[in-house]
């Protein structure tokens, strides 16, 4: 099993738990349908753990997306 560090984690997603969760889930779906890994894991680690991976290695990051004002 994998360990983390939540904070480092949190910087990658604008220090928003629930946004760090949505992304890491969005990734994972990626990965299943057949997207490529960004980093090196092996064939047996779980798509959920290679998207926090990718998030941990700054390969993957959130958007902010402007309000039209």
């Amino acid at each position: 099993m994998s360990y983390f560090e939540r904070e480092k984690l949190l910087d990658k997603s604008s220090g928003s738990i629930y946004k760090l969760v949505i992304l890491a889930a969005k990734r994972a779906l990626e990965i299943v349908e057949g997207q490529p890994k960004l980093v090196t894991v092996n064939s047996s680690v779980k798509p959920s753990t290679v998207a926090l991976f990718e998030i941990a290695d700054g390969q993957i990051q959130s958007k902010k997306i402007k309000s039209k004002e």
